[in-house]
């Protein structure tokens, strides 16, 4: 490694449900800028962009980047599903501690449309066609239904019959981050839920209430990246460092089980690289952005992350330790259920919001004392990426 790569900017606009969000192109320009002015550079100041998102034509990126300014750099548009934002970070922050370049932006959008997610390519083999195939072999006798509901709301019945759970810790959970979404001005919904609203709310997918699956979403957000010494140049001191970071795809344990046909070995791999590459253990972190996007999903990765031992996530919840006052505090935005998940700028406001604990600017729902952060983000299909950051000194 030739360079620390540090985050010294960050921004996202208020994510907002389809038809009242502007246009994807704005947003994203909108975040950008916010950055720029977070870090206190200008756009010239920046040698490459990597733009994230999932729904749209190609070069999107550069016609949103366009809006702030076309200095000619390096644009790179990328698609990772639900990761993809995390992807974009997980590519600045190479080409920043490979010497490549000193500063980097990554900035995602998405501008979504109502309803659940579907096949845009239906003349073509969809990506999805291996995990519909070992859906139907794990569970002949569950409904068809869209792939992230069936698929997670599968992984949470299994869940619920392997470790002799009881069935209202998923709606538990969506309390959780409500009660953390009433402070986060950026979240979708502020309003705090009673666990019968979520346990009686309409059924989506058997095991699966509608207040267990996060809303389609639009919104942006942006993220810099720079090197020690770009840093020590223009006399930036609000740095959050990017400690260890690991993108993973699937394995053959991908089909073996519904758990890990969602991603729980994924992440128990990239989770082990990053505890490995930094010396930290999980005990000593303090605040975690995962990936909610059904509340099953954020139980299952308590245990996938190593936040407590297998089929004890209960206890993690019961005891509190998911929360304000407990051992962890878990998505303080309201996570994905709440704040809302615009599949490409979703890694890159995780990255926000933790960055904002780590500096003491998270306003109502600041983590107090945060100096570790871990980051989770994962997109069916496959890939998995996990960042680790630490508050500058």
């Amino acid at each position: 490694m030739e360079s620390q790569a540090n985050v010294i900017g960050v921004s996202m606009v208020k994510f907002e449900k389809p038809g009242r969000n502007e246009p994807y192109e704005i947003m994203a320009s909108k975040a950008i800028r916010g950055a720029l002015a977070d870090a206190g550079i200008d756009l010239q100041e920046v040698n490459q962009a990597y733009a994230s998102y999932v729904y749209g034509d190609s070069t999107c990126g550069q016609s949103a980047l366009y809006l702030v300014g076309m200095t000619g750099i390096p644009i790179i548009n990328v698609n990772n599903n639900c990761s993809s934002g995390s992807t974009a970070l997980y590519m600045a922050r190479q080409a920043v501690e490979s010497g490549a370049a000193d500063c980097v932006l990554a900035f995602g959008f998405e501008e979504m449309k109502p309803g659940v997610i579907g096949d845009n390519w239906t003349d073509r083999t969809s990506p999805f066609q291996w995990l519909n195939n070992s859906f139907e072999k794990l569970n002949p006798d569950l409904p068809d239904g869209p792939i992230a509901l069936k698929v997670f709301g599968a992984a949470g019945l299994e869940y619920l019959k392997k470790y002799d759970a009881e069935v209202d810790i998923f709606g538990k959970v969506a309390l959780k981050s409500r009660k953390h979404a009433v402070n986060n001005p950026y979240s979708l919904f502020t309003q705090e839920l009673q666990l019968a609203e979520v346990m009686d709310a309409p059924i989506v997918y058997p095991g699966l209430t509608r207040f267990m699956a996060c809303p389609p979403t639009c919104g942006a957000a942006a993220v810099i990246v720079c090197s020690d010494r770009f840093a020590k140049k223009h006399n930036i001191q609000k740095t959050v460092k990017i400690v260890a970071q690991s993108m993973t795809t699937d394995t053959p344990d991908s089909i073996e089980d519904n758990l890990h046909l969602v991603g729980a070995g994924m992440t128990e791999r990239a989770v082990k690289e990053v505890y490995e590459k930094s010396g930290i253990s999980p005990e000593e972190v303090d605040v975690i952005e995962l990936h909610d996007c059904f509340t099953p999903n954020e139980v299952i990765t308590y245990e996938a992350l190593g936040l407590c031992g297998e089929g004890e996530a209960s206890k993690l919840i019961a005891d509190g330790d998911n929360t304000y006052g407990g051992k962890y505090v878990i998505n303080p935005s309201g996570g994905l259920m709440s704040k809302g998940h615009p599949l490409g700028a979703t890694g890159l406001a995780q990255c926000t919001e933790l960055v904002w604990h780590l500096r003491g600017d998270a306003g109502n729902r600041q983590v107090e004392g945060a100096r570790l952060a871990l980051q989770h983000n994962l997109g069916l299909g496959g890939a998995c990426v996990v960042t680790l950051y630490e508050k500058g000194s």
